[in-house]
């Protein structure tokens, strides 16, 4: 039978794709997240077929499903740029990031979904964010778009469970789009996880709004800011405002089952104890 829950954090690709499910083997983890590419970059060089090859074969080596795997894009794309120069640039890196994810077998790809910078106004931009997965999935095949809920700094959209609800109903392939939860950037924005009450609350509102057949995804981490600081700034479990509870809370919940439960806290050094630790709530 396979694993019920894939727990595992945002591992090195350094020197190669194919590194990637060595690093997560190491710290014991069932899943993983990692940057097809140079994620500060606009250009990369293709995937060769050699390591697509090597990837899979380590993932197998791993006991890695490929559904447990969470590439994220650069950082770099804004789906929805004011500019249309700039809209069109970042589109076609989405593209190019759907179709890298498609060669090596994968099913999910987490982004961030853009800023207004001022320019235009929310709808608008959430418009245009809808209209660049759109595009994407209409060139793509198996790869589902995961939007990640940011924290909600600056002119960041995806902040509210509204916001995202809204993305979603302009996508036209409900079956490929879904959602990342990152439990600093959900604090951030002012949903309460501090406590098991805060927590039924909060993720009810996530299930009333969103849905929980759309979440596909969640980011572990803990907050070093508090609640709705609007400020993104990732702590070790335990270590920040958020506390245990909530992660205690998350890996019971029914809706986290066999999808990625991905680490971005700030000591990897402790990866294999946070995630031992998360295994242990399950029971």
């Amino acid at each position: 039978m396979p694993d019920t829950h894939w727990v595992g954090a945002h591992v090195s690709a350094a020197g190669g794709i194919a590194n990637a499910p060595l690093n997560a083997q190491k710290i014991g983890a069932n899943a993983f997240a990692l940057f097809t590419k140079n994620q500060r970059r606009w250009q990369s060089a293709p995937l060769c077929p050699s390591q697509i090859d090597a990837f899979k074969a380590n993932c197998e080596q791993a006991n890695i499903h490929p559904d447990a795997i969470l590439p994220h894009d650069s950082y770099l794309i804004n789906l929805g740029h004011p500019d249309e120069e700039q809209l069109a640039r970042s589109r076609e890196a989405f593209l190019d990031e759907m179709q890298r994810c498609e060669q090596m077998g994968l099913t999910l790809l987490n982004f961030h979904p853009g800023s207004h910078l001022n320019k235009i106004g929310i709808d608008e931009c959430l418009a245009r964010i809808s209209e660049s997965i759109n595009l994407a999935l209409d060139k793509t095949q198996g790869v589902s778009a995961i939007i990640e809920n940011t924290a909600g700094q600056g002119s960041n959209l995806g902040h509210s469970f509204e916001q995202l609800a809204q993305i979603i109903d302009k996508v036209e392939d409900k079956s490929r789009v879904g959602v990342c939860i990152d439990t600093c950037h959900m604090f951030a924005a002012g949903y309460d996880l501090t406590t098991l009450e805060a927590c039924e609350e909060s993720f009810g509102q996530f299930d009333a709004i969103v849905g929980n057949h759309y979440l596909k995804a969640m980011h572990l981490n803990d907050s070093k800011t508090p609640l709705n600081s609007r400020v993104d700034r990732h702590h070790s479990l335990g270590a920040g405002y958020i506390g245990m509870d909530a992660f205690s809370y998350i890996m019971k919940h029914p809706a986290t089952r066999q999808i990625p439960l991905i680490l971005e806290t700030i000591e990897p050094e402790i990866w294999p104890q946070e995630i031992n630790w998360l295994r242990s709530q399950t029971r």
